[in-house]
């Protein structure tokens, strides 16, 4: 006997081939989903991690701007102080600068020369004296110029010739000068060293 299946299942297997369809689309959205949930968690996770280091970074640059403020306060306390010292010093050498301008001039007026006045305003001093010759004048000049600790600047103001009466009576024919100086201050140990290794020449290599 033959058996002959009158339902419509070409319209029953259309159906089943749609909701396998639409449960395969199901499926791939629910993985979709749970993928970007996962990127998502992960994106969030990095930033996380990213922020904390930025918020770490912000701190230690905060800490380090205190302590270069720390640092140009030490600067300039020490700089303040170097001042005082060298106001004091300076102070010290000033006060005793009459007696340093004494020696000076003793050891570079040259035979031939008798100072009459000395006269000191600030910094500049007027010098006025006899030479037996205008040489004289200039060799005293010279020895200022560049045998001087204490003097600088040398400027003559006058020479003129002048008959002067000796002790003996006796009429001699010599030259009256006046010579204006800058008084200066001796360089340090520390600036002198430093003066001597920038004007010190370079080493040159030797050649084999």
């Amino acid at each position: 006997m033959i058996l002959i299946n009158l339902l419509p299942h070409r319209e029953e297997r259309r159906q089943r081939r749609k909701q396998a369809f639409f449960a395969g689309l199901g499926a791939a959205a629910v993985i979709g989903l749970v993928i970007v949930a996962l990127w998502y968690l992960v994106l969030q996770q990095m930033i996380a991690n990213q922020q904390e280091r930025n918020a770490y970074l912000t701190s230690e640059i905060k800490k380090l701007e205190e302590q270069i403020k720390d640092i140009a306060t030490l600067k300039a306390e020490i700089e303040a102080l170097k001042a005082r010292q060298k106001a004091v010093e300076d102070l010290q050498t000033d006060r005793n600068m009459p007696v340093h301008l004494l020696n000076e001039l003793v050891k570079q007026t040259p035979e031939g020369i008798y100072l009459t006045s000395i006269k000191q305003d600030g910094q500049s001093v007027l010098v006025t004296g006899i030479a037996q010759t205008n040489e004289r004048v200039s060799e005293f000049l010279r020895n200022t110029t560049y045998n001087s600790e204490w003097l600088e600047k040398p400027q003559l103001i006058e020479i003129k010739a002048a008959n002067v009466t000796t002790a003996g009576r006796e009429q001699r024919r010599l030259n009256d000068f006046s010579v204006r100086f800058g008084l200066k201050r001796p360089l340090s140990k520390e600036a002198q060293e430093a003066a001597g290794a920038a004007s010190a020449p370079a080493a040159q290599p030797v050649k084999s």
